[in-house]
């Protein structure tokens, strides 16, 4: 069973506010970053739009401390 609080790639915490209750009122930190398509391909299709990818798995930590976007 996927959990949505879970990264489908390698099970770690995704960090994604919109899967934990108290903070599903925010925007996702995945929302502020350019996700490359390639790396969602490489999903399988059946874990892919279940629930979001660690920063680590979509290769955006970069981008997120350039922008310091905070994860939540």
């Amino acid at each position: 069973m996927i959990k949505p609080y879970l990264c489908p790639a390698c099970g770690a915490a995704n960090d994604c506010s919109l899967a934990d209750p108290r903070t599903a009122d925010r925007a996702c930190w995945c929302y502020g970053v350019s996700i490359d398509p390639a790396v969602l391909e490489a999903l399988p299709a059946g874990l892919r739009d279940i629930s979001c990818l660690c920063p680590g798995c979509a290769q955006v930590e970069a981008q997120l401390q350039a922008s310091a976007l905070p994860i939540t």
